[in-house]
């Protein structure tokens, strides 16, 4: 196996990875009544969902419960960070009639919570935040009983961007942090760490009763003392809700694996991030940032 980062660096000693997932990666294939049902929606509504196009594992277990991630503003992303499977390029045209279609999908499928995230569109001079906001608001008008988290990319940091979203009222504000400090400029070229810690404060500043949420992936090369650091940076920021979970490689053109991480480890993390004054962890192998959203909604009180 190649050396990785932490090999090269001596943090560790690495060991080689198993030939097969270990057995708690390991899901069932989608393909249930709802999760068909669901797909032959998307189609027909000509919608994206992240759970397809990031090749989620859980894409059978969520579908089948009746919630899916809606991927608005195209699924061709203006930046290429190494562990993501969405296709980079130059993204089309936006459709303006897009938020009318994910509301309607939203109400036939009778959603209690709506995650709606999008690919970065760094091309747009408002990096795509009134088509969230539109999003937000025709969901609310058409199912007002659903309540609509969103999965927001960094809009480079402005405020004004930032702020269109937050005044159409979300009842989650989500940013993924996604990895360590020490790892941004080999996993996450077009971001900036210190950026993302900006966005939560200004996020909390304008809207300071909307929960703000955001997520890391494990098994890039960081460490645990590390990734606690980020946890520690995160409710300095007041972030509410954490999750954590597996990077699994999408291609052989991304980023390499260096490890599985264990369940007793997600579970160590788990106990110190709501030792820390989360309001609510999600920590396992499976764990995207979507994942159990439903269920992270009731565990914040939101």
């Amino acid at each position: 196996m190649a050396e990785t980062l932490y090999q090269i660096i001596g943090r560790h000693r690495v060991q080689p990875l198993p030939e097969r997932k270990p057995p708690w990666l390991k899901v069932r294939a989608p393909g249930g009544q709802n999760y068909l049902r669901l797909k032959q929606m998307m189609r027909e509504l000509s919608l994206h969902t992240v759970c397809e196009e990031a090749h989620c594992p859980n894409v059978g277990e969520c579908w089948e419960h009746g919630a899916a991630t809606f991927m608005i503003l195209g699924d061709v992303c203006t930046r290429n960070c190494g562990y993501c499977a969405v296709s980079h390029g130059r993204p089309p045209k936006y459709d303006i009639e897009e938020p009318n279609r994910v509301a309607a999908a939203v109400a036939e499928m009778r959603l209690q919570h709506a995650v709606i995230a999008s690919v970065d569109r760094d091309d747009l001079p408002d990096y795509g935040a009134y088509i969230f906001a539109e999003t937000i608001r025709q969901i609310k008008a058409q199912l007002p009983t659903c309540s609509v988290e969103v999965l927001v990319p960094d809009f480079q940091g402005d405020e004004s961007a930032i702020r269109t979203v937050l005044e159409a009222a979300p009842d989650i504000y989500n940013h993924n942090t996604e990895t360590v400090p020490r790892l941004y400029k080999r996993a996450r070229p077009g971001g900036r760490y210190e950026r993302v810690m900006r966005i939560f404060r200004t996020a909390k500043r304008i809207a300071p009763h909307i929960p703000t949420k955001s997520g890391i992936i494990l098994g890039l090369g960081e460490t645990n003392e590390e990734v606690e650091l980020v946890m520690r940076d995160l409710r300095e920021v007041d972030v509410d809700i954490l999750t954590l979970g597996q990077y699994l490689r999408p291609s052989d053109g991304h980023l390499p694996l260096d490890r599985y991480v264990t369940p007793e480890e997600f579970r160590m993390l788990y106990e110190k991030g709501m030792a820390m004054g989360f309001r609510h962890v999600e920590s396992g192998p499976l764990v995207r940032s979507s994942y159990h959203a439903w269920e992270q909604v009731q565990a914040a009180g939101v």
